[in-house]
């Protein structure tokens, strides 16, 4: 069955698209996308991984067609970012 699986940095992207056996699941296409061919400094081992922008776990079985992509660990705390923010406006008035 086809299936794609999507790794992107901040200006940069790809989408693998390859068939895969029938009860394979999103760890497994990972795997197979070897994305760090591509992105040397991917660390996709133990990533987080969704379908559809939805999270799933590792051993979450693909269904034809299903798009799995790979995040990348957050640089910054969005709780942070905000307070900061907010301090800041708080402080410019």
């Amino acid at each position: 069955m086809k299936i794609e699986v999507a790794y992107a940095l901040a200006h940069q992207q790809h989408i693998y698209s390859f068939d895969v056996e029938e009860g394979t699941t999103a760890r497994q296409a990972v795997e197979q996308a070897d994305i760090p061919k591509m992105f040397p400094e991917a660390e996709v081992a133990n990533a987080k991984l969704g379908v559809f922008g939805k999270a799933v776990k590792a051993d979450y079985v693909l269904q034809a067609g299903d798009r799995v992509e790979v995040y990348r660990p957050l640089i910054a705390d969005p709780k942070e970012v905000r307070k900061k923010r907010a301090e800041k406006a708080k402080a410019d008035k």
